[in-house]
C-alpha cells in the first residue's frame, strides 16, 4: 500500500486502524513514498513505538527523518506544512482551513467513539448509541450537501481524508446499529463510494468484510455477547 519505501518517512501502524488510514489516504494523495512498520499492539507494542509516543504509546506515528509527529489529524496537517510542493489537503484561505479543522475534529470526537459503543454495548446502552449515530451521520450529510467532497472547491481534502476511513467501518457500524447508511444518509452513502473510486482510498482501506470479521474476532476475546 505504501509504494515504493522511503527511509526518510515511516509510519507506524496498525491495519485496522481508521486513524493509520487516514495517515495512509493523506500520502497517498500527496504522492509521498514511505515505509510503514505494522505493529503488534496485542501481542507487545514496540520499542520504537514507546519512545516515540511516550506519552500515548499508541499508532499511528509518523517519523520524518527520525523525529516522531503523533496524533493522525497532527499527521496530516504537519504533511501539509512539511511538503508544500504536494497537494494540499486543507485549503488557502484562513476562514476555509478553520472549518476544515472544526469538522475533522467533529469526526473525531464523534464518529469513531460513538461507532466503538455501537459494537460494544448491548441493551438500551447500544440503542443509545445507534440513535446517536444516526444523528452524527445525518449532521455530516448536512455539511456535506451537494458538494462531491466535504472539500467543496478544493476538492477531496482535509475532512474527507480524515472521514472516508469510516467508509471501511461502516459495514460494522450498520451491523450492529441495526441501520443503513444509505437510508439514513443517502448523500453520504454516496460520497462514500466516490471515495472508494479514488485510488488513495482504495489502496489504503481494507474491505469491510475484513474489518467486521476483526470486530467479531475481539468481541469474543472481550467476552461481549
Amino acid at each position: 500500500m505504501a509504494g515504493e519505501k522511503n527511509d526518510s518517512l515511516v509510519l507506524l501502524d496498525f491495519w485496522v486502524s481508521p486513524f493509520g488510514m487516514r495517515c495512509r489516504i493523506a500520502l497517498a494523495e500527496k504522492g509521498l513514498s514511505y515505509k510503514r512498520v505494522e505493529e503488534d499492539l496485542f501481542g507487545g507494542k514496540s520499542d520504537l513505538l514507546l519512545r516515540s509516543n511516550p506519552v500515548h504509546k499508541k499508532i499511528p506515528v509518523l517519523l520524518h527523518d527520525g523525529k516522531p509527529i503523533n496524533e493522525s489529524l497532527v499527521i496530516l496537517q504537519y504533511l501539509d506544512d512539511a511538503f508544500p510542493g504536494t497537494p494540499s489537503l486543507l485549503p488557502a484561505e484562513p476562514h476555509a482551513r478553520a472549518h476544515a479543522r472544526f469538522w475533522a475534529d467533529y469526526i473525531d470526537k464523534k464518529v469513531f467513539d460513538c461507532g466503538t459503543r455501537l459494537w460494544k454495548l448491548n441493551g438500551e446502552p447500544l440503542m443509545q448509541a445507534r440513535a446517536e449515530m444516526l444523528e452524527i451521520l445525518k449532521t455530516l450529510e448536512a455539511e456535506l450537501g451537494e458538494k462531491e467532497f466535504f472539500g467543496g472547491e478544493h476538492g477531496f481534502g482535509f475532512v474527507d481524508a480524515a472521514f472516508a476511513p469510516a467508509t471501511a467501518w461502516f459495514q460494522t457500524f450498520e451491523s450492529y446499529g441495526e441501520f443503513s447508511v444509505a437510508e439514513v444518509a443517502p448523500r453520504l452513502a454516496a460520497w462514500a463510494a466516490r471515495c472508494g473510486e479514488r485510488e488513495s482510498v482504495a489502496s489504503s482501506l481494507y474491505s469491510p468484510d475484513k474489518v467486521y470479521d476483526f470486530i467479531g474476532g475481539l468481541r469474543k476475546k472481550m467476552g461481549i455477547e
